[in-house]
């Protein structure tokens, strides 16, 4: 298992590929393409706002993945229910917003309680996809923490589907990773999902 710092680090760099410039020159043209004049004070500025919006959305905080010898050998569900997600579809460039129940069974380390919501939101940083998304953070646990398990739930409600389109309001989507002991063991599954709140997915 790899321990070293450089291993378990999750740091980026402010990176370059950035152009706010030519963002707000795109994002004036969209505008005028779809016919909303830009001359009116309260718009003038609306390119610059989206495109520092959009930067913003795509850019992940940098964080270390702080973890700890699991020197007492706790071998029971850590999880993080209910945290906070908020990403941008990738089709449609519109919000799908909701929250995420992340937990691991230790193995040999066991991770800082925050970095679990960290971890979260540096993958939903980019367009995405609910499915890959779920995905994506189970398997970079498991990479990177060796667990006996990993479960990864998200509900989101998308506003691709619930504002335009078929207009389903209210409608949320779960998508589920489970890894390890949490797929195979029927009894750790059920407590996974059961600390989570969702009955009936087991």
């Amino acid at each position: 298992m790899a321990t070293a710092r450089s291993a378990l680090s999750a740091v980026h760099e402010p990176t370059d590929d950035i152009d706010l410039a030519a963002a707000r020159r795109g994002a004036a043209d969209f505008l005028r393409a779809l016919g909303i004049p830009l001359d009116s004070e309260s718009l003038r500025s609306t390119p610059d706002r989206m495109a520092r919006a959009y930067a913003e959305f795509f850019t992940p905080r940098p964080f270390d993945l702080t973890t700890f010898p699991n020197d007492e050998g706790y071998d029971e569900l850590v999880l993080a229910r209910s945290i906070p997600m908020r990403s941008v579809c990738e089709h449609h460039l519109l919000p799908f917003v909701g929250v995420a129940h992340v937990g691991y069974l230790p193995g040999e380390r066991i991770l800082g309680l925050s970095k679990l919501a960290r971890i979260v939101e540096h993958f939903a940083c980019r367009p995405q996809v609910q499915e890959r998304l779920t995905k994506q953070i189970a398997d970079w646990l498991t990479d990177r923490l060796q667990p006996k398990g990993v479960g990864v739930v998200i509900e989101a409600e998308h506003s691709c589907m619930t504002l335009r389109g078929v207009q389903a309001a209210g409608s949320s989507t779960i998508t589920s990773t489970l890894l390890g002991a949490l797929r195979e063991d029927a009894r750790s599954r059920q407590e996974f999902f059961a600390l989570s709140g969702l009955h009936g997915h087991s």
